[in-house]
């Protein structure tokens, strides 16, 4: 094999992007204060728009879109109890077991009879209640799914799924890291998808180029409470302004452009589907999973890095690539046929 070469075009992940000079600007010139002790301005403003625009009471801005998970989780379950999720949800596999270590709850995967679990599926996985077993203590859902190749669940399916959770009196989170990118490709408002749940958090770092951040916005009580937990696990922030004015920058300049993402991952889709006998799953926003007729990924990645071109392995015979703010579509034309032949070298 050649020597990996420098990269002409990065798609591991939409968080490989680089802040714009005009969000360096902005962080630049960020109105600041101390977030800990009596608040900062410019963090201020980034909550109040988004939790206007998701329709809750309150956002609180974290330094990652885990530990705000984590801290609703850990806000709204109790130690001893489990917490219903899709099989191959985030938090299950790539938050390193914290609902366990940090909130002392066990996670109860369900698994779906399509790529993401629905109400049919949430009913069937909820235990009778018994002496003899666990209880549930609360539902996290994902959208757009991860996982699932950045699968939307359309908002009649997640008013479905809450419907569920709801009927047996569990609170609802929605890990919405993405779900700008679901609100961008459905149409469907911030406010009407967040309404399917009581707790949601949407980060910054991934499609709309913010280089950290993610907030949690909901009720004020549980916020407040959020708060506290975002302390005890390490999350104040002094002149966290300098980060907020990144992510408002995003929120209010990247969103719109998110559409571009989708087209040039339905390209890249397009351009390598059967290559080699592998398959793609048709994405539906800006995630393309490349699944691979037998285990090769760790081949396929390198010789994708020998062309220039990053992809990640998701496992050992599926390959992920990710459109973003800085792999547009006229790059993907450019490059994405390096993924083809790549995958073309190594499927022979």
């Amino acid at each position: 094999m050649p020597s990996v070469v420098p990269p002409l075009l990065d798609v591991r992940s939409d968080t490989v992007t680089r802040p714009t000079v005009a969000m360096r600007r902005a962080m630049a010139d960020a109105e600041v204060g101390d977030d800990v002790l009596d608040g900062d301005p410019t963090t201020r403003r980034l909550e109040a728009v988004v939790a206007e625009r998701l329709g809750k009471e309150r956002a609180l801005f974290f330094p990652s879109g885990s530990m705000a998970n984590q801290a609703a989780i850990w806000v709204q379950s109790s130690p001893g109890t489990e917490i219903l999720l899709d099989a191959d949800a985030h938090i299950i596999h790539w938050e390193i077991a914290a609902t366990a270590a940090l909130c002392g709850v066990q996670v109860r995967p369900i698994r779906g009879a399509t790529s993401v679990f629905r109400a049919p599926d949430l009913l069937a996985g909820i235990r009778a209640l018994s002496i003899h077993a666990v209880e549930p203590s609360m539902v996290c859902l994902e959208n757009t799914h991860n996982g699932a190749g950045g699968a939307v669940t359309p908002l009649h399916e997640l008013r479905e799924l809450a419907t569920v959770a709801r009927g047996v009196s569990l609170p609802v989170h929605l890990d919405g890291a993405r779900l700008w990118n679901a609100a961008v490709a459905t149409g469907t408002s911030l406010a009407d998808f967040a309404g399917c749940a009581d707790t949601v958090m949407v980060s910054f770092s991934k499609g709309l180029g913010a280089p950290v951040g993610a907030c949690l916005v909901g009720p004020a009580d549980v916020i407040t409470r959020a708060h506290r937990a975002r302390k005890r696990f390490g999350g104040g922030m002094r002149q966290s302004g300098i980060l907020a004015a990144g992510a408002l920058y995003g929120v209010e300049h990247h969103f719109d452009r998110l559409a571009e993402d989708h087209e040039a991952a339905m390209y890249l889709a397009h351009l390598v589907d059967g290559v080699g006998g592998a398959k793609v799953v048709m994405p539906d926003t800006n995630i393309v999973m490349i699944d691979l007729p037998r285990p090769c990924a760790d081949d396929v990645v390198a010789r994708a890095a020998a062309l220039g071109v990053r992809l990640s392995k998701w496992h050992s015979s599926r390959v992920r690539a990710v459109a973003h703010l800085n792999a547009p579509i006229e790059l993907i034309a450019q490059h994405g046929p390096k993924i083809a032949q790549a995958l073309s070298d190594a499927l022979v």
